[in-house]
């Protein structure tokens, strides 16, 4: 069960905001045989200027369209899965109108203490919920 933020300037109609979101997670389901309805997704828009995200020395130029991802998820997934997974969710949103050099993506892991959906149980331990990768 990730939990995605999706931050991105102001300007987008909510089609193409609910495009963005559905490629994320048809990306998630493809690459990590995730369930279709395991869907947990925070998006925020900021005005013009308010993100800011150089090059970090690579030489290239980002638009005013910038997409930032941050995946909260447990931890495991082999580095040539993420991998995969970069590559996959870059090709989906520029499917969707977002050009590659505007995607910015990080996971952050944590393990499955770490998480409770609900009724102060940590369903991960209790064993209600399967572990991911178990």
């Amino acid at each position: 069960m990730p939990l995605v933020r999706i931050d991105l300037v102001e300007g987008r109609d909510a089609t193409q905001i609910q495009a963005i979101g559905d490629a994320l997670q048809d990306t998630l389901v493809q690459v990590y045989e995730l369930p279709e309805r395991d869907r947990f997704q925070i998006v925020t828009e900021h005005p013009a200027g308010r993100m800011i995200a150089l090059d970090v020395g690579l030489g290239f130029e980002r638009s005013e369209q910038l997409v930032i991802i941050q995946i909260f998820t447990q931890a495991g997934r082999s580095d040539e899965a993420k991998q995969a997974f970069f590559a996959a969710l870059t090709a989906n949103l520029a499917a969707v109108g977002v050009a590659e050099a505007d995607v910015v993506i990080g996971f952050v892991e944590n393990s499955p203490a770490d998480w409770s959906f609900g009724f102060g149980r940590a369903q991960y331990l209790t064993g209600e919920l399967k572990r991911p990768g178990s």
